[in-house]
């Protein structure tokens, strides 16, 4: 067993602001690990999200965020469990970022569930004419129409968006953690995307 020294209970730290135990203990379960115990955290935070997730959220902030110039702005809803984790300032730096964040990548909807309908059926027509036109078989039409739309919900859906300041990681990613850290739920409740002349 590998011995954990408090240098890397540190850099683990660092690394996924997760508490200075659950890192001992990432750690010590990934054998000294450092990359096994990043992962080993987030799973924690995603099955701590998932633990979470029926709670309701009355609490929360409506953050901005202005583009230079001014011709670009974003209106974000975050909601949470308690005024407490509402005024923390990880919670309102977070609420931030998504704002920045959805002003950089205009998604269309916050999780896929809410896409709506009528675009992707568009999407998957112009994806099968495409196809169709390539001279693809017949037979593989669907897969290559199902794969393209799993792309564009990736590329269009919030939750599924690499976040901008880091895209190694997911929105759903940094909500999985913020959740683990405040214990509470939390929810990215609406947003509102303005750009002159759009």
């Amino acid at each position: 067993m590998a011995q954990i020294s408090a240098a890397m209970v540190k850099e683990l730290r660092e690394r996924t602001d997760a508490g200075m135990m659950d890192c001992k203990k990432a750690l010590v379960e990934c054998d000294g690990d450092m990359e096994k115990a990043v992962d080993f955290l987030r799973k924690k935070g995603l099955a701590m999200a998932a633990k979470r997730a029926g709670r309701e959220t009355t609490e929360g902030t409506i953050q901005c965020y202005i583009h230079a110039g001014s011709k670009l702005g974003v209106m974000v809803e975050v909601d949470c469990e308690t005024d407490f984790v509402a005024k923390t300032d990880q919670f309102i730096d977070f609420a931030k970022d998504v704002a920045m964040h959805i002003a950089a990548s205009d998604p269309m909807c916050i999780k896929r569930e809410d896409a709506p309908q009528d675009i992707i059926e568009k999407e998957r027509e112009i994806y099968a004419q495409q196809a169709k036109e390539s001279g693809k078989p017949d037979n593989i039409i669907d897969k290559i129409v199902d794969g393209r739309i799993e792309k564009y919900l990736k590329e269009n859906c919030l939750l599924e968006q690499p976040f901008v300041k880091n895209p190694d990681l997911t929105i759903q990613d940094l909500l999985n953690e913020l959740v683990a850290k405040m214990g509470e739920n939390i929810t990215i409740r609406q947003f509102a995307r303005f750009q002159i002349g759009a």
